[in-house]
């Protein structure tokens, strides 16, 4: 049996692992689209709405939780709620594109419980210096907050075996490189190409 609908990608990874690069890397293959989730925390400077995230209330989160319109959401550090809108699958099957979901492990083991085609992609850090050294260069969090991305960083690195590929990003055109080969290689499975390889067979008189 086939598997119908679009391509979901799923790319998860610590923060400042560059995760949001290489998902620009795969929105470069044509006949792909970003899913955009919803977030109750403040926007950083550099960010404005509706590019990668819709900044919405809590009480907003919260009536949307209710109402059924995610597909996954999660509440990350304790504080913040973020969640992926069954909108953009809709649309993503409305318009024939492969769905890409920035998300955290969290909403990652959701979307794969509730769509099992799916295809998890973790990125990593080469190591906890680098790492900090990252978020460092971000000038954006205190020494406590930094602390507590890198702890969390090695709780999100635990759930590798959740996902179907890893990508250690030390060096960024090589790991944008390999993020493009996995997406393009997901969509040759048999399981998504099986109606089209029939009707073949059929021009084949099998």
């Amino acid at each position: 049996m086939s598997e119908s609908g679009p391509l979901v990608m799923i790319v998860s990874g610590p923060s400042g692992s560059g995760k949001s690069t290489l998902v620009e890397k795969i929105l470069e293959l044509p006949g792909t689209m970003l899913s955009v989730s919803c977030t109750t925390r403040a926007p950083r400077k550099t960010e404005s709405d509706g590019k990668w995230y819709n900044f919405v209330s809590e009480s907003e989160f919260q009536q949307m939780v209710e109402t059924g319109q995610f597909l996954e959401y999660a509440q990350v550090f304790g504080k913040n709620w973020y969640g992926t809108p069954k909108k953009w699958l809709d649309a993503a099957t409305q318009q024939g594109l492969d769905l890409v979901l920035e998300i955290d492990v969290q909403g990652a083991l959701q979307v794969r419980r509730r769509l099992p085609g799916s295809v998890a992609i973790f990125v990593l850090p080469p190591s906890r210096q680098d790492l900090e050294k990252r978020i460092r260069a971000r000038g954006q969090d205190s020494d406590d907050e930094i602390s507590r991305r890198l702890d969390r960083a090695r709780e999100e690195m635990l759930s590798y075996s959740s996902y179907d590929f890893a990508v250690i990003n030390d060096n960024l055109e090589r790991a944008g490189r390999e993020i493009q080969a996995i997406a393009m290689g997901s969509r040759c499975r048999v399981t998504r190409n099986e109606d089209r390889i029939r009707e073949i067979l059929k021009s084949f008189g099998g």
